[in-house]
C-alpha cells in the first residue's frame, strides 16, 4: 500500500484513519514508515522522524 497515510495519534497508539505506507515529519517533512513510527504529538497531532525533531518543535511552541 503506497501513498501517504492520515492518521489519528493516540496516548501510546496510532489509529489509522486512511491507509497508506508513511506518515511525514511535521518538522523535516521526512517519510516515516507506519511500522517505524515512534515519535508523535497527540495535542498537536503530529509524527515525528526523530527524538531531534520532537525538541526541535517543542523549542518552537514554547517560543
Amino acid at each position: 500500500m503506497a501513498g501517504e497515510a492520515e492518521v489519528k495519534f493516540l496516548d501510546g497508539d496510532f489509529r489509522i484513519v486512511r491507509p497508506g505506507a508513511f506518515v511525514r515529519c511535521a518538522v523535516t517533512n521526512v517519510p516515516i514508515p507506519l511500522e517505524e513510527l515512534k515519535y508523535w504529538s497527540v495535542d498537536l497531532q503530529e509524527a515525528y522522524a526523530t527524538p531531534q525533531a520532537v525538541m526541535q518543535r517543542l523549542t518552537t511552541q514554547k517560543g
